[in-house]
């Protein structure tokens, strides 16, 4: 998992390195979530339950990050705003939204199974 303390300051390569921490982070919490949403389906709701934990410590990671940027832009266009860094945002948006979708349906998939 990409750590926000791996961050540093005001250098081109390190808000490559951000924005890749973005879409790492954000990348690994749906994929982990789509995991644990195929597990329930399984019937293994304590792996589901497992895999969504580790799903949202990774989306706390790209959150912390988004944070960061937010921050250090300060509102006043500091941060330097590229397609990719639009790319990763759009990670971010869509692994809170499928993260979001998942808890339900593993919710769904419990409360069929009994």
């Amino acid at each position: 998992m990409f750590e926000l303390d791996d961050i540093q300051d005001d250098t081109v390569s390190e808000l490559e390195e951000v924005v890749m921490g973005l879409i790492i982070n954000a990348g690994q919490a749906r994929s982990l979530a789509y995991t644990a949403l195929k597990k329930a389906k399984e019937g293994d709701f304590a792996t589901a339950k497992s895999l969504m934990e580790q799903s949202h410590s990774a989306l706390n990671e790209a959150h912390k990050v988004q944070t960061k940027l937010i921050e250090d832009d300060m509102g006043e266009g500091r941060v330097k705003v590229s397609l990719v860094l639009v790319h990763a945002q759009d990670h971010l948006m869509n692994a809170m939204l499928a993260r979001e979708l998942i808890t339900e349906l593993i919710e769904l998939h419990e409360k069929i199974e009994r």
